[in-house]
């Protein structure tokens, strides 16, 4: 009797572990961890962030000018916001290549850089420098596509919260790796430039099969979740900037700054918790519609693989239903067959559409008009006569609020979108008049106008890309969305090289002569030209201002188009195709032969 009792207690103990193994199949597999990778490589693609604190180490080992520097930061901007080749990539290639190939973009870009600063070779030229730092670059937009579009397509429903979340991670990113790098190699610039190299390539590999489109399972409380994880965001980014003030003033110790990165680490895994307890949720509703334990006994599955296989998969997104006659031509087809509203649009029918190119002047003007203001910030500041340790305070204002700013576009425009009916694109109205209010504190600085300035332009610069990239989706649909929303983009560095190198740069300098004018000097007696006084950014950024209201009247076109469209049901078709799941789930039929 004994050794019967020690042996059945084997076998529940055995199937226990495999209980247990079989759920954590479950996890890894589910949407939701492949939502917190996304998660982890978003935190992990924002190193263009970093460009001003490891810019001096490029600068002072390869012996570059100032002018050669912003070189480099040109390039870097170029890649970072030239996303169309992902999106590309995207369209034809599964969601693991594109990650791949964003990881040895990253590596190798910033790899080279390291070794020429490091003198690990020879120095190049700066043409090549130019080239490694736009590949760098570039990846993120790898990173973007996979983690990002995917996400979306695996959550329909919540595609504005999921934006912000994802987005706003991406705005972290910067104070993330500042805190590790510290961490890790200590207050050592050239490292940092090592780190970038290899930790974003290693999350994108580590997590390269867990990134993937999934089937739609409709749960009630996820609404629940995401506020979770908008709560643990805070929390994170808060503790972020707190830590960022506390360095600047206090000398920590090498044990201290392990201690804030162990810190900041666990607030990141943090939203791992949650996604576990949903995911419990999601198997034990599974486990009831397999039926008693018993049936599932006889016939027990072959693996956890088959187990999921036998779960219907969830309709594809439906092709347009509006069929193309077969004679028209082709550009008949992209100018005047067009599907509605909310349904798949090819890519030329998108890109050539009036909605997209109204898009596109609101973005270029916003867009252009905020990047304009944030490059130029800490010149403002000095202009205005502020002391170097104020500008940084400006910087780091602006930084967190350009986090709340893609929060608050996910998560209130959602919100209102699902309650009241408030399109989209009208918040994008909104938040480009509350641009205009920033750039006139700048145009007409008083006391302290430059705090509330960053705190403003900060918000409405984070608020607008995620407002685009949704209203994107939720215009031309999601199955050409990789291209879609990597196109989009491309009005914010158009906008930002005409607004700020041809129209701001320019009267900026003019100011500075006039200047030396008064002061009896030429421009040949001084090496650089620098302007002090209200007036060296009066006439630039009211013309932003002006650029950026025009923006706005141009996106109030586009609310009176989409009227019709965002006061029906948007997601209406995504939540039959995943009630048309749980149906079938539920259904005798799929469970009959287990």
């Amino acid at each position: 009797m004994v050794e019967v009792q020690a042996g059945g207690g084997n076998t529940t103990g055995g199937g226990g572990r495999h209980e247990v193994l079989q759920f954590a199949l479950h996890v890894v597999r589910g949407r939701w961890f492949s939502l917190f990778a996304s998660f982890l490589i978003m935190a992990g693609a924002g190193a263009t962030y970093l460009f001003g604190t490891y810019s001096k180490e490029i600068k002072g080992s390869l012996g570059y000018d100032q002018t050669t520097l912003n070189l480099l930061g040109f390039f870097k901007d170029l890649g970072a916001n030239v996303g169309v080749l992902s999106g590309l990539i995207a369209e034809v290639t599964p969601t693991w290549f594109v990650l791949l190939v964003g990881a040895a973009m990253n590596f190798t870009g910033y790899l080279m850089i390291w070794l020429a600063v490091v003198g690990k070779i020879s120095k190049p030229k700066v043409w090549k420098m130019c080239i490694y730092i736009c590949l760098g670059a570039n990846s993120q937009n790898f990173a973007n596509t996979g983690a990002l579009v995917t996400s979306i397509r695996n959550f329909p429903e919540s595609r504005g919260n999921m934006i912000g979340l994802l987005k706003g991670f991406t705005g972290l990113s910067g104070a993330i790796m500042t805190q590790l790098y510290l961490a890790v190699y200590g207050n050592d610039s050239q490292s940092l430039i090592l780190l970038i190299a290899w930790l974003p390539a290693a999350l994108s590999v580590v997590f390269v099969y867990t990134i993937r489109e999934m089937k739609v399972v409709r749960q009630p409380n996820q609404q629940t979740v995401f506020f979770y994880c908008l709560i643990i965001s805070i929390v994170l980014a808060v503790f972020l900037m707190v830590m960022t003030l506390v360095e600047k003033a206090i000398a920590f110790s090498h044990a201290a700054y392990v201690g804030t990165a162990t810190v900041a680490c666990a607030l990141l895994f943090l939203p791992l918790l949650v996604f576990i307890r949903e995911e419990l949720i999601l198997w034990r509703q599974k486990k009831l519609l397999l039926g008693p334990p018993k049936m599932v006994a006889e016939n027990p599955p072959a693996s956890v693989e088959s187990e999921l296989k036998a779960i219907p998969e969830l309709p594809q997104i439906s092709e347009t239903k509006k069929e193309f006659n077969s004679k028209s031509s082709w550009l008949t087809d992209i100018f005047l067959n067009k599907p509605a509203r909310g349904e798949d649009y090819t890519i030329l029918q998108a890109l050539l559409s009036t909605d997209m190119l109204i898009l596109f002047l609101a973005t270029f003007c916003g867009l252009g008009s905020s990047l304009t203001a944030v490059d130029n910030l800490g010149q403002i500041g000095e202009s205005l006569g502020y002391p170097t340790t104020t500008i940084k305070s400006f910087v780091s204002l602006l930084s967190i609020w350009n986090f709340f700013g893609r929060i608050f576009a996910g998560f209130v425009s959602e919100s209102l979108l699902v309650r009241f009916k408030f399109p989209r694109p009208l918040m994008m109205t909104l938040v480009l008049l509350l641009s205009c209010i920033g750039l006139l504190f700048i145009a007409f600085p008083f006391p302290g106008s430059v705090y509330v300035a960053s705190l403003i332009i900060g918000f409405s610069f984070g608020a607008q890309l995620p407002l685009l990239f949704t209203i994107i989706s939720e215009l031309f649909g999601l199955k050409y969305y990789s291209t879609l929303f990597n196109c989009g983009q491309l009005a914010s560095p158009l906008g930002s090289y005409i607004l700020n190198v041809r129209v701001t740069g320019p009267l900026y300098d003019r100011e500075a002569l006039r200047d030396l004018e008064k002061k009896g000097l030429t421009r040949a007696s001084v090496k650089e030209l620098t302007c002090m006084g209200n007036q060296c950014y009066r006439l630039a950024f009211i013309i932003l201002a002006g650029v950026t209201f025009f923006g706005a009247l141009a996106s109030l076109i586009l609310v009176a188009r989409t009227r019709q469209f965002y006061k029906g049901d948007i997601y209406k078709k995504f939540r039959e195709q995943a009630e048309a799941a749980d149906t079938e789930m539920a259904s005798p039929n799929s469970t009959k032969t287990r």
